[in-house]
């Protein structure tokens, strides 16, 4: 699955945090100002968010949905439309696949096992789940939690060995098929490292499926359960979903495009059953809950302040150079340098038909989130442009 969060010039494979901060639903692709506390940003920053939503629709996306929260409030700003057969426009509150964005839901998840003292990110592969990280090279007794969750494990990533998102022809054949944790990780076994764990990073959607594959033994629940108890519930993310096997994209949502890098038209490639990105992509969400996550989880209101931190120590990721600078990554966030000269939290995330981008001070009190439905450029545009409003928004 393309849920990596690399963009497509690297490869090809795959956010007051509990406040319901209400949407307002502007015209159509128009941009609305969301009042908080009595503060409302000045008209100059609408317009201008709203323009970097038009530059990246000139980039050759389908639709794009943004979001920037700070502390006099929130903005929206869309373009391009939710669905190409019926016209319908883009708006705020639509739902979209957030792909490895999922995976810092997930480290969250980790990492309060591990503030509740029932698992030590030294722990080993071995330890929780023996024989299930082996052959070809691959030993579990090496690898460790912290390692699964900063991708510094070596493990080959199992999506680039996945027909389902490789093809036009792979998709339709494979879409509604429904895949088990221990079948992806399989796929994994199948290659021989990338390194020795611990002497390198290399992004692995591998990691994450044995992640929840962890959350599972020691919990007794499937991760999508975990996610939803311990964090969709209780910051109110209506709007967001960690499903199994369910196909569709419940109520108002963006239609996903792509042309799977093939010659053609794109074809709408709405319709997957998230079971094949599970832990490492599966689940839904708007712009409106990944802000109130990613400020809560930045604020404080998810973790220990000791997981936090180990969270945010980040090493080296210059795999990730080609679309972000400079960038780093801890447990399951990444730290990407401003023009500022500070630098944001978040995780972007690429399914077929959806590119998520995000990014949050240190604190989460100011952040911004985006979706972007269709393939984009062939080029670096559609990244180019996505960071600038990212980059643009958390320097003002």
């Amino acid at each position: 699955m393309k849920t990596e969060l690399i963009s497509r010039v690297v490869t090809t494979t795959l956010a007051t945090a509990l406040a319901g901060i209400a949407l307002a639903v502007p015209a159509e692709g128009a941009t609305a100002a969301v009042p908080v506390h009595g503060g409302t940003h000045p008209a100059s920053d609408s317009t201008a968010l709203k323009a970097h939503v038009d530059t990246i629709m000139k980039t050759g996306t389908v639709g794009v949905v943004a979001r920037s929260t700070g502390p006099h409030g929130a903005r929206n700003a869309t373009g391009g439309v939710a669905d190409r057969a019926t016209g319908d426009r883009a708006r705020p509150g639509d739902r979209f696949r957030i792909a490895s964005t999922t995976k810092t839901f997930v480290a969250t998840v980790v990492l309060q096992l591990v503030g509740e003292g029932r698992i030590s990110l030294d722990d080993t592969m071995e330890h929780w789940l023996p024989g299930v990280v082996s052959g070809n090279g691959n030993d579990g007794s090496k690898i460790t939690v912290r390692q699964l969750l900063q991708h510094t494990s070596g493990l080959f990533d199992y999506t680039a060995d996945f027909p389902e998102f490789a093809s036009k022809a792979g998709y339709q054949a494979n879409r509604y098929t429904t895949w088990t944790a221990e079948q992806l990780a399989a796929i994994g076994m199948r290659h021989a490292p990338n390194f020795q764990p611990g002497t390198g990073w290399s992004y692995s959607n591998t990691n994450y499926i044995l992640a929840g594959m962890i959350i599972k033994k020691i919990t007794g629940h499937d991760w999508t359960q975990e996610v939803t108890a311990r964090i969709v519930r209780p910051l109110g993310l209506h709007d967001t979903f960690a499903p199994t096997t369910d196909s569709r994209i419940p109520g108002r949502h963006l239609r996903g495009y792509s042309a799977f890098d093939e010659a053609g038209p794109e074809i709408d490639v709405t319709a997957l059953n998230p079971s094949a990105g599970g832990a490492a992509g599966a689940m839904i969400s708007t712009t409106a809950d990944l802000s109130r996550f990613y400020q809560a989880l930045l604020g404080g209101k998810l973790l220990r302040p000791a997981q936090l931190a180990a969270m945010k120590t980040t090493v080296r990721a210059s795999e990730l150079d080609p679309g972000w600078a400079g960038a780093r990554y801890g447990l399951g966030l990444m730290e990407v340098p401003l023009s500022c000269g500070s630098v944001y939290y978040g995780h972007g995330g690429d399914i077929p038909g959806y590119t998520t981008r995000n990014g949050f001070s240190a604190d989460g009190r100011r952040g911004v989130v985006l979706n972007a439905s269709g393939d984009g450029s062939s080029d670096s545009s559609s990244q180019q442009t996505q960071n600038d409003l990212i980059d643009d928004e958390l320097c003002r």
